[in-house]
């Protein structure tokens, strides 16, 4: 897994609500949907939704992706 990919799969984790291009520019990563195609081709699960956002005075839209993961004591069978 590239060094970013990982970056991108600990912040899709730290924020269940999703995580945009600009959330991927804090760990440095300039291409969020490539390393998201990266991770998906690992077996993550991740959801893809389109916001719109307010860049100035325009208004943009970009993805936000989501991690679907199932919580640790489910995923272990507890």
């Amino acid at each position: 897994m590239k060094p970013s990919a990982a970056s991108v799969l600990r912040l899709l984790r730290e924020r269940p609500d999703g995580i945009t291009p600009k959330d991927a520019l804090e760990v440095g990563c300039m291409r969020l949907a490539a390393r998201v195609s990266d991770l998906r081709a690992d077996g993550h699960a991740i959801e893809a939704e389109l916001v719109v956002l307010r860049s100035g005075p325009r208004l943009v839209r970009v993805a936000r992706y989501r991690l679907v993961e199932a919580p640790v004591q489910l995923a272990a069978g507890f």
